[in-house]
């Protein structure tokens, strides 16, 4: 870090705010259409409810974050004499949105036929993600030496592929004549990196010319549009306690996703303070998670099921030339959105096919950012942290055709789905608890691949414990699951890679000439290694490893 300097008069908004801000602000509008969609049409939640709760919480989480993160912002430019620092970005995190709303909320609406109480699981989980975040700004850097980036990033990537990606896939080709030349500008700007004439927001662009096509085409209704303008309200933000602790009183079966998940965030979000030092920004990175886990208790206290988090892609929005006061900004233009109750208004004026591309472009980078951060040696090992994700996506479709039916799997029996070709039984337990089971098993093919074969021993012990309790391949957390057999698989892997350990097999040596072949485990006896970074254009809108490199 640079020594002080002497004071200078830091602007609050320069012109570079202004175009950073506009940036940032498509990103987080079409992340909140996007949201308000899930919890409406996919959960079943009151559409006043969303817009008069869930929404101003949410706008309040939103516009205290980036209060303090344009304080901090401030303070650092004051203290090194500099003009040129840029605000972190913060807004609702895009893997979590997807995965409360299909993996937590969802099941529960389907099965108890009652969205209010699937909405106070989802608070509750929220609640457990900002509690472990808060643990995380104390834990975080000794959990984060010792988990190999592709056991974090496979997973994550399992969940893109997943629950990200696929439902906005599937909306899209119900429309592909709008939403396909939606995509091919996003990956234009996006990911080709082509700028547009007079450096307007690829993001923007992408919006109106999916928006033009479906209204001149016939596909929007303008009764929908009158009837949203009649429906908007003043919602205010307020606490909703009795949901969260109804929802904490089935905390069990959430801690399987928000354990994992939850340390996935404070570790993302070291990374992403990594990424702003590079860039010039030094910032404190037990404040930031402290922000974050903050943001999570009370947004969820106050009835929203979304947590928030630090974006990656600072020093892109640094390049665009925002400094303290872009994204502060937008938190507060959409806190003024949400509590005034725009966006169902918004949502019938845009079209779902000219929104959904962003979010598929948004499963194709997170996918593809495991690729690039890490050790080619270790592409098995993120494939393999992708899998139980894969089931788990798969095994619930599975559940939600069978109760569209008016049937379960159980009614139907395994040997009929067997018949089938779907192993459902095989599916059901790969895929529960799929979040952290994706992140020992890519621990477990890491330490296996660089032949650290007492840290893979460890970590098959470590799958067995959480299996023994239920995080892993179970329905609940409760001592000795109904899986021991899968427990003592890994008992028996364990045993294997001491084995192999007694044999002495020197250690993997990556090739040094490769900057991506360089080793991502802690290595016996040896310091944690350096790890690559991905490529600045690899950094998609939204989420806890989210916001685009601004075209």
């Amino acid at each position: 870090m640079s020594a002080p300097a002497a004071p200078v008069a830091v602007p609050l908004w320069t012109r570079g705010d202004l175009n950073a801000f506009f940036g940032f602000f498509i990103n987080m509008l079409v992340n909140v259409l996007v949201l308000t969609g899930l919890a409406i049409a996919v959960v079943g939640i009151p559409a006043g409810d969303v817009t008069g709760v869930i929404l101003p919480a949410l706008g309040i989480q939103l516009l205290l974050g980036n209060v303090f993160y344009f304080t901090l912002a401030r303070r650092l430019a004051q203290k090194e004499g500099r003009t040129d620092v840029t605000a972190m970005p913060y807004g609702p995190s895009v893997p979590h949105m997807f995965i409360v709303t299909l993996v937590i909320m969802l099941p529960i609406a389907i099965q108890t036929k009652d969205p209010i109480q699937a909405w106070s699981a989802g608070i509750a989980w929220a609640f457990i993600i900002g509690v472990i975040i808060l643990i995380g700004a104390f834990v975080g850097p000794a959990i984060r030496r010792f988990t190999p980036r592709a056991a974090m990033l496979g997973m994550l990537a399992g969940i893109s592929l997943t629950f990200i990606s696929m439902r906005p896939a599937a909306q899209m080709w119900e429309a592909a004549w709008i939403a396909l030349p939606v995509l091919a500008i996003i990956i234009i700007g996006f990911i080709a990196g082509v700028k547009l004439p007079g450096n307007v927001p690829v993001g923007l662009v992408a919006l109106l010319f999916g928006t033009s096509i479906a209204w001149i085409g016939g596909y929007m209704s303008a009764p929908d549009v009158e009837q949203a303008a009649k429906d908007i309200a003043i919602g205010l933000p307020g606490f909703e306690l009795d949901k969260l602790l109804d929802g904490l009183e089935g905390i069990s079966p959430l801690l399987a996703t928000a354990i994992p998940l939850g340390i996935y965030n404070f570790s993302e979000a070291m990374s992403n303070v990594e990424s702003a030092a590079s860039a010039g920004d030094d910032y404190n990175l037990r404040h930031v998670l402290l922000a974050d886990g903050t943001g999570a208790v009370v947004g969820s206290a106050m009835g929203c099921p979304f947590p928030p988090a630090v974006y990656i892609g600072q020093p892109g929005w640094k390049e665009a030339g925002g400094r303290i006061s872009y994204s502060l900004a937008t938190g507060a233009l959409i806190f003024l959105l949400c509590t005034l109750g725009m966006f169902p208004l918004l949502s019938a004026l845009l079209p779902i096919p000219a929104i959904v591309p962003v979010l598929l472009f948004i499963g194709l980078v997170i996918g593809a950012q495991a690729f690039t951060a890490v050790p080619k040696a270790h592409y098995p090992a993120i494939v393999l942290a992708m899998i139980p994700n894969i089931a788990a996506w798969g095994y619930g479709l599975v559940d939600n055709a069978l109760g569209a039916a008016g049937t379960s799997a159980s009614e139907v029996g395994a040997e009929a789905l067997g018949n089938a070709g779907v192993i459902y039984d095989g599916l059901q337990t790969l895929g529960q608890g799929a979040v952290l089971s994706g992140m020992v098993l890519g621990a477990i093919a890491v330490f296996l691949i660089d032949r650290t074969f007492l840290l893979a021993a460890i970590a098959f012990a470590v799958g067995g414990v959480l299996t023994l309790v239920g995080l892993i391949h179970g329905e609940e957390v409760v001592w000795f699951t109904s899986e021991p057999r899968v427990a003592l698989g890994y008992g028996l892997g364990a045993i294997v890679c001491l084995a192999a350990h007694a044999l002495r097999a020197p250690v993997r040596e990556h090739d040094p000439a490769d900057p991506l072949d360089t080793a991502d485990a802690v290595f016996e006896g040896g310091a944690e290694p350096t790890r690559p970074s991905a490529p600045a254009r690899f950094t998609p809108p939204g989420g806890a490893a989210e916001a685009p490199a601004p075209a």
